[in-house]
């Protein structure tokens, strides 16, 4: 072979020399830019993340102040029912209340006529019967509608049903005691409408 060829030859092969090195410059190049985009995208997927992560948490928290606020307007809806219900069976119950409290003195007034008739002499025993079927029928009439009479003589004194009038000394009853009752009390649906006027005994 010549020098000539061998020339030729070595003239050839420094292209392809000189290629690989341009490509492998390019690569070098390129792979901290390929790096740096990787990165920034795990970056930017992380703070995605992140912040669909706490925009979560946010709906989760108004969720449930949502449902309190619905469970306290249902709580608050339910208590307004029940006290209106209660004020409506308030109103039926006690609406004959003004009503008994005028027809109680009647039956005061029959109840000492029939005293006087017992006390009294001569011949009362048909007017006297007559009174008291009277009264037996009103005091009837009167638990109809959940009116109850309170005669307390002899019972322990209780003074949401009774008033003292006066406490007088008595050994033979136990302090505290219902002596004489001096003007019956009444009650509507169990409430005091009028407390009976009472006499209690105490120690002597």
């Amino acid at each position: 072979m010549t020098v000539e060829n061998t020339k030729a030859e070595d003239q050839a092969e420094q292209p392809e020399a000189n290629e690989t090195e341009i490509s492998a410059d390019a690569e070098a190049a390129v792979d901290p830019i390929l790096e740096e985009a990787a990165d920034s995208e795990d970056q930017a997927e992380g703070q995605a993340n992140d912040d669909s992560a706490k925009r979560i948490e946010e709906l989760e928290e108004q969720l449930a102040q949502a449902k309190d606020q619905a469970l306290r307007a249902h709580a608050e809806a339910m208590n307004t029912k029940r006290r209106a219900e209660q004020d409506v069976e308030k109103a039926h119950k006690f609406a004959l209340e003004k009503f008994v409290n005028e027809l109680i003195p009647v039956v005061d007034s029959l109840e000492k006529g029939i005293e006087s008739a017992e006390q009294g002499e001569g011949q009362h025993e048909t007017m006297l019967e007559g009174m008291r079927l009277t009264h037996k029928q009103l005091l009837d009439a009167l638990a109809k509608f959940s009116v109850e009479q309170v005669n307390p003589e002899g019972q322990p004194f209780d003074p949401n049903f009774h008033q003292a009038i006066s406490m007088v000394p008595n050994p033979d009853m136990e302090p505290n005691t219902v002596m004489n009752v001096f003007q019956k009390g009444y009650t509507l649906h169990g409430r005091v409408i009028r407390p009976a006027m009472v006499v209690v005994s105490k120690a002597a």
